[in-house]
């Protein structure tokens, strides 16, 4: 952890070896724009790099594996074709002397048999998510029953992303956020709503937590853990997530990451807008004295909540999701106090160039 003598969300930080040039994060942001071949858009390399003035840029989520897909249009990162392509992506980032991270995930529960083959979605239970769909080529879908994975599969889905962290190597990331939040599959291991396994990966927090930190493994034996960071969702409801005690499950969890010498780890705060197990409680506040690493914060934040998350050194680092989707320039309109674009909702998912790198600037 380094505060600034100001503690500005415009101050610098020192991110392992890396030199961040203000305290704000780009969230990873899903906007279904991924060409044939699960692709990022040709559009891309635009996008990123308008908004290259962030301190980090967190990627949206990319599958780690061809099995890892949930949604129409996702990026991956699983072949060369599409290192190839992030690779334009990384390129034009750098060249705007921005920084950026690829989220790597796995939906887990949250697919559709058209994105696998005919195949189940895959979990580590048969539970469904209740009242949750998703967008296939055929519309909005509902979710089947997953089926439970094997133990002996484990291993596969771990080798996925450490593969994974290897083609961001290729592709010219600066890192890695391997993506453990909002319903997707490392959560589903973590939380005993979705888990209830009887082998080494359920029961205690301790086998819940297990698939977590052997993908984490893996992914910094490729990258070093000063180059890796991990995205948790404590108390969210996402994806009709729950867990029967998640204070006690994510403060296990959070205790043993910060013995990891990540980069960051990224906690996206629960709001009550969440749903019926949201536990707004469950934020920076709460977690913060037991994780004295780089702490990156998510949340609905504005500037002033942000300097004020960071005054109180709650928080190192804060990530805006909306805000950067409107404001391709959004630490310059800090800077001057200007006026924000309003995002629109209707573009944030699919289309064309509108909503996407339109916006204009200052």
């Amino acid at each position: 952890m380094e505060l600034a003598a100001n503690n500005d969300i415009l101050s610098p930080y020192r991110l392992g070896h890396l030199e961040l040039k203000n305290r704000m994060v780009m969230a990873p942001l899903t906007r279904s724009r991924a060409r044939e071949g699960n692709l990022p858009s040709a559009m891309a390399a635009t996008y990123y790099s308008q908004r290259a003035g962030a301190g980090l840029i967190v990627t949206e989520a990319t599958q780690a594996g061809a099995g890892g897909q949930g949604y129409i249009s996702t990026p991956g990162l699983h072949n060369e074709a599409q290192a190839r392509a992030w690779k334009e992506v990384t390129d034009a980032v750098h060249a705007q002397n921005g920084l950026i991270f690829v989220q790597l995930w796995h939906v887990g529960r949250i697919s559709h048999p058209v994105f696998r083959n005919g195949e189940l979605p895959v979990a580590p239970s048969a539970i469904a998510p209740r009242g949750v769909q998703t967008y296939t080529s055929e519309g909005l879908q509902p979710i089947p029953t997953p089926r439970a994975l094997n133990t002996e599969e484990l291993p596969g889905i771990v080798d996925e992303f450490r593969q994974a962290a290897e083609f961001a190597r290729l592709a010219g990331f600066d890192g890695v956020e391997v993506h453990g939040a909002n319903g997707y599959l490392l959560d589903q291991f973590l939380e005993d709503g979705t888990n209830q396994r009887q082998d080494a990966y359920g029961g205690s927090v301790s086998n819940r937590e297990r698939l977590l930190f052997e993908t984490l493994e893996a992914v910094c034996g490729v990258w070093g853990s000063d180059r890796v960071g991990v995205r948790l969702s404590p108390g969210g409801s996402f994806n009709d997530m729950f867990d029967s005690d998640p204070l006690s499950t994510f403060s296990h969890v959070i205790k043993r990451l910060a013995q990891q010498k990540l980069a960051y780890l990224h906690l996206i705060e629960p709001t009550p807008q969440q749903g019926e197990h949201a536990q707004p409680d469950l934020s920076a506040r709460t977690f913060r004295p037991m994780y004295p690493g780089t702490l990156i914060v998510a949340g609905g934040y504005t500037k002033e909540r942000a300097n004020a998350v960071l005054a109180e050194g709650l928080a190192d680092l804060v990530a805006f999701g909306q805000l950067f989707i409107a404001n391709p320039d959004l630490p310059e309109r800090f800077r001057r106090n200007a006026p924000l674009n309003k995002p629109d909702p209707q573009t944030f998912y699919g289309g064309d160039a509108h909503g996407y790198i339109d916006y204009p600037m200052l």
